[in-house]
């Protein structure tokens, strides 16, 4: 799974597609827009046949036409996500563009599910339904490591040493998507 000869942005990417579809909540908002809040969501992650999950896919969301970013939305428009796992120990701000995909009912029939069907009364064809892909650029991925918070304040308080940096390399980074 997670190979310990793997680079700290090729294992935090792994780790924060494997926790996304675990969790699958985020905070998702519009920038540049009036109403630049962000709202809880369920993000899906439609990994593509045959792929490993650690890779990902494109992230997409149902929605609502008529209230909140899907009645924001517009063609596109440019996007923020934060996530945080159930654990609290891992993190992410994600950017990209938000794109209105109702018209892909290839996706909509794959993630369609008894959750989702119970927000529509129409189901798939309801009016205000909208479903939403995320085109994820990048993300700032954080690991928390317990351990290594307490074993870094051990070192500096027994020997003044600061292994800050080191851990920040190594549970911290910038990846594209």
């Amino acid at each position: 799974m997670f190979g310990k000869d793997e680079s700290p942005e090729i294992r935090l990417k792994k780790k924060f597609w494997k926790e996304l579809q675990s969790d699958m909540t985020v905070m998702l908002g519009l920038t540049g827009v009036d109403d630049d809040r962000t709202r809880p969501m369920t993000a899906q992650v439609d990994v593509p046949e045959g792929a490993d999950k650690e890779d990902g896919g494109p992230i997409y969301f149902f929605a609502s036409r008529d209230e909140g970013i899907g009645a924001d939305l517009g063609e596109s428009a440019k996007a923020i996500a934060t996530f945080a796992s159930k654990g609290h120990d891992f993190f992410a701000s994600i950017h990209g563009t938000l794109r209105d995909a109702t018209a892909q009912r290839d996706v909509i029939e794959r993630l369609w599910n008894p959750i989702v069907d119970s927000w529509y009364k129409e189901g798939k064809d309801d009016p205000v339904l909208m479903l939403i892909k995320f085109d994820a650029t990048e993300a700032q991925l954080w690991e928390a490591d317990k351990m290594g918070t307490l074993k870094a304040a051990a070192l500096k308080w027994a020997f003044d040493i600061d292994p800050g940096d080191k851990l920040k390399q190594e549970h911290q980074a910038e990846v594209s998507l």
